[in-house]
Formats: C-alpha cells, structure tokens, sequence
C-alpha cells in the first residue's frame, strides 16, 4: 500500500500536470489565430519552394498593405460595435481624386506626389467619415444602412467624376509611394524593401498605440463593452463613435491612394469588395463582432492569413474562385467561434 506521503506527492504532481495542461491550453486559444498562420505558412512552403523565398516574402508584405490600412480603420469601428462596408468605395474615391489632383500639377516630383496622395486621403476620409458617424450619432441610423449609403454615394461619385473612364498619364514620380523600393543594388535594381510596406508599418503601429495606450482607446473599449456604463462614467459616446468612423475612413483613404501609387492611375472600380477582405482580417485577429475587444495588432494576424492564403494558392494556380469559398469559410468559423466564446463567458 502507498503511504500517506506517496499519495501527498502524487496528488501534488496530478494537480501540477493539471495546471500544467491548464496553462497549454489556455496559451494555444490565446495564441489559435497566429498557431494557424504558422500552420499556412508551413503547408504552403512545403508545397511550393517559391513561397519561403525572400522574394516572394517581401511581395507578401506588399501585398497584404492596402488590406492592413482598411483592417486597422476597421478594428476601430467594430470595437465600437459598429460596421463599415463603405471603405473599398471611399478608397477608390480617394484614390481616383489624388490621380486627378496629380495630373494637374506641372512638374510633379516625389515629395509633391507624397504630399499630393496623403493630403487627398486625410480629405477625402476625413469627409466621408464624417459623413457616416454624423449619420450613426445624430440621426440615428444603423451603421450598417449609414455606411451602405456612403459605399454607393462614394462610388456613384467616383465614376460621375470619372465618366467610368480610368484617370492615367501620371508621372513615375506619382508611384513612389505605392510602388517604390528601398535598397537597389546590381542584383536588385528594382530594389528590395517595398516602400508601401514601411509606411504601413508606421501607420499601423501609431493606430495600435493610439488604441491601447491613450485614454481615447480606452473610451473606444469602453463603448463598445458597454454603451450605458460608458455614458454614466461621463463618456462623450458621439464624439468617441465620431472620431472612430474619421479614423477608419481615413485608413481606407489611405489604402486607396496607396492602390493609385502603385498602378500609376486612378480606377473607378479599385477595391471593390475590399471591405470583405478587411472585415474578415479584422474577425479572424479575435475583434468581436459585438464589440468591446480586439486589438490593432492581433487585425494584423488576421490581414497575414489572408494575405498567405492568397498568396499560396496563386502559387499553386488555384482558381481564385476557390480562394473565395476558402476566406468565406474561414469567416464563417471565425464568426461562430466568437459567438460561442461570447455565449460561454455569459
């Protein structure tokens, strides 16, 4: 028979392996979203050598840009516990202004076209956020109405002042900041770091510390948990909600001029059904759907998976109609999982 110190010790080392098992399975649905990535990343590398090359690597992070922008807007308002579906549209809208802007200015050069694109996208966005959070704030309307009026409004414009025709004839100078690269070398004339990637990474990171460092991103969580408690607390719910829809429209704005930039022109029909993509980086990074959680950072998991299965399955020419059913399906997981998360902590 075991003495009483044996069984002491054993029942001290069942409970350890418990915790143990505990803590492991804690960190793996903490960390589920970046597990999955590595797991595409691995699976996709073994089935195509191009997809671990550096090159293919950094035409990833180029790619995966315009969709960081939209997604990190995005996170803002869906914390909130808003939507927006117009962000492809003012996008285009954006980028169709800044190439029209652009092509009247005689002698464009690289600093002006910087500053011709960014100041088109902090315009152009900061209108139409406006508009919808005035919409959402004063008149009451459900996001999802507010921003499906300015998703067609900001489309119908685009081609009005387009005549439907793309805006082209820009100069070289124009698709620095979208198309540009860093470090050309004799092996690497075109360069090697994108240009588009950096300045995401910079506008992702001041959106990130903005949102989870200032007292503002507080007020965001804080009214996207709960409206009634935010208001008691003395919360100006208007005033957060308004500032949220300026900010994600202005990201859109952003990856729209950035679209512009690299293709040299400005396309009426750029970024249609890029808010699909963003709101599905922006679930699958853990923001819940009814608000209240989520993070900048964690989007940024979400913009990465779908970027790689993107990426991976052009790499193994598979129909880009598949990569839809794939991503939809994704979302469609991710949705439910958070709903029974939400249901389990109830």
């Amino acid at each position: 028979m075991k003495s009483r110190t044996d069984r002491l010790q054993y029942k001290v080392f069942n409970k350890g392996q418990k915790m143990d098992k505990v803590k492991v399975q804690s960190w793996i649905k903490k960390n589920i979203v970046f597990i999955f990535l590595i797991f595409m990343c691995t699976v996709f590398g073994l089935l195509n050598k191009t997809f671990l090359t550096s090159k293919n690597i950094f035409n990833l992070t180029s790619q995966m840009s315009i969709n960081a922008l939209l997604a990190t807007g995005l996170t803002y308002v869906i914390i909130l516990g808003g939507i927006d579906i117009s962000v492809g549209s003012v996008a285009a809208l954006a980028g169709v202004c800044a190439a029209m802007i652009g092509l009247r200015i005689p002698n464009l050069n690289t600093a002006s076209g910087v500053i011709v694109l960014l100041g088109s996208a902090i315009v152009i966005g900061g209108v139409c956020g406006t508009f919808n959070g005035i919409m959402i704030t004063r008149f009451k309307v459900v996001p999802m109405i507010a921003t499906l009026a300015m998703m067609t409004i900001a489309r119908g414009i685009t081609y009005i002042i387009t005549g439907g025709v793309a805006v082209f004839g820009l100069p070289a100078s124009f698709s620095w900041l979208g198309a540009g690269r860093l470090f050309k070398s004799l092996g690497n004339p075109n360069g090697i770091i994108p240009i588009v990637s950096i300045f995401t990474i910079v506008v992702v990171v001041i959106f990130h510390l903005l949102l989870s460092k200032t007292v503002f991103g507080r007020h965001v969580y804080a009214v996207g948990s709960n409206v009634n408690v935010a208001h008691l607390s003395g919360i100006n719910i208007a005033r957060v909600t308004l500032t949220g829809y300026i900010l994600c429209s202005v990201t859109a704005a952003l990856g729209g001029v950035l679209v512009a930039s690299k293709l040299q022109n400005g396309q009426p029909a750029a970024c249609e059904g890029y808010e699909m993509y963003a709101i599905a980086s922006t679930v699958l990074g853990g923001t819940s759907l009814t608000g209240g959680s989520g993070s900048v950072g964690r989007a940024m998991f979400g913009v990465a998976i779908i970027a790689v299965i993107n990426n991976g399955m052009n790499l193994l020419h598979i129909s880009s109609y598949w990569q839809k059913v794939v991503i939809g399906s994704i979302i469609l997981l991710a949705v439910i999982l958070d709903m029974a998360q939400k249901k389990k902590n109830a």
